[in-house]
């Protein structure tokens, strides 16, 4: 989803946001963790208004989100299916797992379904290998998974509304 034009109404609230902090570098982290807690993501909006603010180049900005996979720069779902592919859910079949993800919402991962419904994300490690395979649903974990768990859930979230 490529934001076309300005959205004042993202500026507005990332102003609210920057409100509490002071007007230090050192905040970054903080303020980026605030914006991705109120829009899932870190819109470009948001970016060149904390830019302003901090007085610090984009490029910078950028840095530290692509830096740290706690922050993206893409939206997500209403629910974000994160599948592991760490070495013990590797091992133990997690990749037919997000091969059937994909195949069931006809989307790669990194993607959302054009209803806004459900992303897909692959995750090195949820710190779960004693359950493994594991995936999780926004951040619920599902451990011992199968594809047949996987379908479960999803036709359970397909159906609420």
């Amino acid at each position: 989803m490529e934001e076309k034009c300005v959205d004042k109404k993202v500026i507005e609230e990332t102003r609210e946001i920057l409100e509490k902090y002071p007007k230090e570098k050192n905040q970054l982290i903080a303020i980026l963790n605030d914006v991705q807690e109120k829009y899932g993501y870190i819109p470009k909006q948001a970016q060149m208004t904390i830019s302003e603010h901090l007085e610090m180049p984009m490029a910078e900005i950028y840095g530290v989100i692509t830096f740290y996979s706690r922050f993206t720069l893409t939206p997500k779902g209403k629910y974000n299916i994160s599948i592991c592919l760490g070495t013990a859910c590797y091992v133990k079949g997690s990749q037919k797992i997000l091969d059937r993800a994909k195949e069931r919402l006809k989307i790669e991962a990194g993607e959302v379904t054009e209803d806004g419904k459900f992303s897909i994300d692959e995750v090195r490690c949820v710190g779960a290998c004693g359950l493994a395979p594991v995936f999780m649903v926004n951040d619920e974990v599902y451990g011992n998974a199968t594809v047949q768990m996987l379908d479960k859930v999803l036709d359970e979230l397909c159906n609420e509304e």
